[in-house]
């Protein structure tokens, strides 16, 4: 399995959808660098090798925000959020859902063990 800045990708899988195991990079992402590295997308991982490993992590590193800090980012984020005490904050703070779903029904699955709604009414 090649290690790509920390993570091990499958290498039975083509380059283009092993790259998608890292945080960050969606499958449109993973072309963008394979075309700019100028390497087969059909390929398999197995078959990079340590040059090819390494020019993908400088390009990630230089150029996009992955894995780490990436988290770290989308963490600072809602904690800002959080602080500033926006709508969306709230229902951070609350376990609720923050995109405008419905919470009558739907919205206990995901997030775990029921709470209340306040002010709802039969």
């Amino acid at each position: 399995m090649p290690r790509i800045i920390g993570i091990d990708i499958p290498d039975n899988k083509r380059l283009e959808v092993s790259l998608t195991y890292i945080y960050g990079i969606g499958r449109k992402l993973s072309n963008d660098i394979i075309g700019k590295l100028g390497l087969d997308p059909n390929m398999k991982a197995q078959g990079l090798n340590e040059d090819d490993i390494s020019r993908i992590n400088a390009v990630l590193q230089s150029e996009y925000a992955v894995e780490g800090d990436l988290r770290r980012q989308v963490q600072n984020n809602i904690k800002r959020l959080i602080s500033i005490h926006s709508y969306r904050g709230m229902r951070h703070r609350l376990g609720l859902p923050v995109r405008g779903q419905r919470t009558s029904t739907n919205a206990r699955t995901r997030k775990g063990k029921r709470k209340t709604v306040a002010n709802k009414k039969k």
